[in-house]
């Protein structure tokens, strides 16, 4: 509780004593912190007020994290990142922030991780940084006097009252603060409140969805002029062109000298290029939101899911990796990825031996649709030249809803169980795991998208059949997704040892905006570029290879216009999205499917949809974050209410009861 009571001039002009290395003062101590609070008439009385300064403990910068605070102002997520977006004329705001991480692009995590020139340690810090003002109408001039005691003897020091002061509160302990508020001839005044940080650790688990495929942190640049492609039919009029990577010096033409190292060198770029993990996922905007929402806490995150993960390979099990890293001194292919709960386990246990009280507060999962082969099913949908689909059958590329749908009955339900078993150890009650559903991508205008090739043509053996789109969306719809809810909630048949800790928090609330999102939405307030370039036809590019090798856009734009990061009505990256977005050349791949070389049919059909085609965008991603964070806020008990301010007088100094 905050206490204000009238103070005896007796008691002003406390001495401004040594400070301590967890106390600084005065505006020199005060940079990078939030803004003063606003004074009116209206304005609430004095108290004090606090909040811990960069409290999104993956940002290295406090910069890079009041960004992210003044956007939320807008109100939810999605519509700070739509803000964001403008704000950076589509080319994302995480292109910077991804440079100043805790983690670096291989998964490590920097131990210690220098935050605003502070050395810490990122899963068990010692202390944090906390900022302290005295808020409510100040009369001009007035001085305060704050006392911080922590249990070793004061602190204190006299200053003029709009300044902020600058502390490190140390992990666990309670700090009480006092300041007495004096003005000329007003009657002088005293607030007290105390400080204490809360930590919370918060995982990241889960597969593409979850990773935040499809939007990389910096999208790749393209160049205007086009890059040839063979397709699967060989001979004569199997060549096609499509845009190149913008910096590539190689050879464009089929047939000519391609290495692969000089494309790689101007690949997307990534939080984690080996699970296309991202900024932007919907895991992510949560804890950030958390930290932005709530100013007493700091949020450690670990993000650790991957894109392709199964609970068999990935989460229980290491998994490929998905793409190489691409550093200056060469490339870096690391072929498999650790198990998700293998990393978790040994990141708990390295923070246990420093800290034996630290815990995992908080889950955020998304699992399930590649163990029912949804990549297969959507691969089915959108390929339709006979010789691709003969081709993709034979190699297990396509699936039918009939196999997932077995997959759903049998497979699904078993992994499920494996994996209560694996976190129930790491988190006790599964009520702490957030599980974030997925959204059906193939709705919009109150039904199924009609298909067709708009949005797909960026491959030529690619057209989103309409029977076999709809067949699969209301698979999607009535089977795969309330099955996903009666597995998580211990329902409907899914037997659970212990149904009072088994049960996962669910979330699906973000369905319902999706059902108008969808990979075929489009709006007249679509990027200029979009409207233009990528036709409703589907006959977006130059089909003549000699006029497509200078200018491959059929609209006679550059395809360097194209902006992955503005507002859109579809919230699901389509096939072209994901081209003119990654452009993955994805090396994870088993030796049979690798593509020989960067002109080769293969190369065509991965780098159309290996950067996420059919996952949401950023606006999806924040969208199923404004879904996910009330649950988070609950599980976590940060929805209790604050203590209610009172304001009373402080006693004549004889007649003073201790505090």
């Amino acid at each position: 509780m905050i206490r204000i009571r009238a103070l005896p001039c007796l008691l002003v002009g406390l001495t401004l004593l040594a400070t301590t290395p967890w106390f600084a003062v005065g505006p020199a101590a005060a940079q990078n912190t939030a803004q003063e609070p606003a004074r009116d008439a209206d304005a609430a009385p004095l108290q004090i007020t606090w909040e811990v300064r960069n409290r999104f403990r993956l940002f290295r910068e406090e910069r890079d994290f009041q960004l992210q605070a003044e956007a939320m102002r807008a109100g939810t997520i999605l519509a700070a990142e739509d803000a964001l977006e403008i704000q950076s004329d589509g080319r994302g705001w995480a292109r910077n922030t991804v440079n100043r991480l805790c983690i670096d692009r291989t998964g490590r995590v920097s131990e210690p991780c220098v935050r605003d020139g502070v050395k810490e340690s990122y899963l068990t810090p010692a202390d944090h940084p906390v900022t302290v003002r005295l808020a409510g109408i100040l009369p001009v001039g007035a001085t305060c006097a704050w006392t911080f005691e922590d249990g070793q003897g004061p602190r204190q020091s006299t200053l003029d009252c709009a300044e902020p002061i600058n502390l490190r509160v140390p992990r666990g302990q309670t700090i009480a603060v006092t300041v007495d508020v004096s003005s000329g001839a007003d009657a002088p005044l005293r607030a007290a409140t105390e400080i204490t940080v809360r930590d919370v650790l918060i995982a990241g688990l889960g597969d593409s969805i979850a990773s935040g495929e499809g939007n990389p942190d910096k999208q790749i640049a393209l160049a205007d002029e086009g890059f040839c492609f063979q397709s699967y039919l060989g001979g004569a009029g199997s060549e096609y062109f499509r845009p190149s990577r913008a910096g590539y010096k190689g050879g464009r033409a089929c047939g000519a000298p391609a290495p692969l190292q000089a494309w790689q060198r101007h690949s997307a770029v990534w939080l984690n290029p080996a699970c296309h993990r991202s900024l932007y996922s919907y895991q992510t905007r949560t804890a950030l939101a958390l930290a932005v929402r709530f100013p007493h806490i700091a949020v450690t995150y670990l993000p650790l899911a991957c894109t392709g993960a199964t609970i068999a390979d990935g989460l229980l099990g290491p998994q490929r990796a998905r793409e190489c890293l691409v550093t200056k001194s060469g490339v870096d292919c690391q072929g498999k990825v650790n198990a998700q709960l293998a990393e978790l386990r040994d990141a708990l246990a390295a923070a246990k031996r420093r800290q034996p009280d630290r815990r995992l507060d908080l889950v955020l999962l998304s699992i399930g649709a590649n163990d029912i082969g949804f990549s297969e099913l959507v691969a089915n949908v959108i390929v339709d030249s006979p010789t691709e689909r003969a081709l993709f059958k034979r190699t297990g590329v396509l699936g039918s809803v009939e196999d997932s749908r077995a997959a759903l009955a049998s497979d699904l339900p078993q992994a499920f169980n494996k994996l209560r078993g694996a976190l129930k150890p790491l988190v006790g009650d599964l009520s702490r795991v957030v599980y974030v559903s997925y959204a059906n991508p193939a709705l919009a205008g109150g039904g199924i998208c009609p298909g067709g090739r708009a949005g797909f043509d960026v491959h030529p053996s690619f057209n989103a059949d309409p029977a076999r789109l709809n067949a699969t969306a209301r698979f999607v719809q009535s089977e795969f997704l309330p099955r996903l809810k009666d597995l998580a909630l211990c329902r409907s048949g899914i037997l659970c040892r212990d149904p009072a800790t088994d049960r996962m928090t669910f979330v699906d609330a973000h369905q319902t905006a999706f059902a108008d999102h969808g990979f075929c939405a489009r709006s007249a307030s679509d990027p200029e570029f979009d409207q233009a370039c990528f036709s409703a036809k589907g006959d977006s590019f130059v089909t003549d290879v000699v006029a497509a090798a200078a200018q491959p856009m059929a609209c006679g734009r550059g395809a360097s216009q194209f902006r992955a990061y503005l507002p859109r009505a579809r919230w699901i990256r389509d096939a072209n999205d994901s081209y003119f977005a990654a452009m993955t050349y994805p090396q994870g791949l088993p030796t049979a499917a690798q593509p020989s070389d960067i002109h080769d049919a293969t190369w065509g059909v991965l780098s159309a949809v290996y950067g996420g085609a059919v996952h949401p965008t950023a606006e999806g991603h924040a969208a199923m974050a404004d879904a996910a964070l009330p649950a988070a806020i609950s599980v976590l008990r940060l929805d209790a209410v604050v203590p209610e301010v009172t304001q009373e007088p402080l006693s004549p100094l004889g007649e003073r009861q201790p505090q």
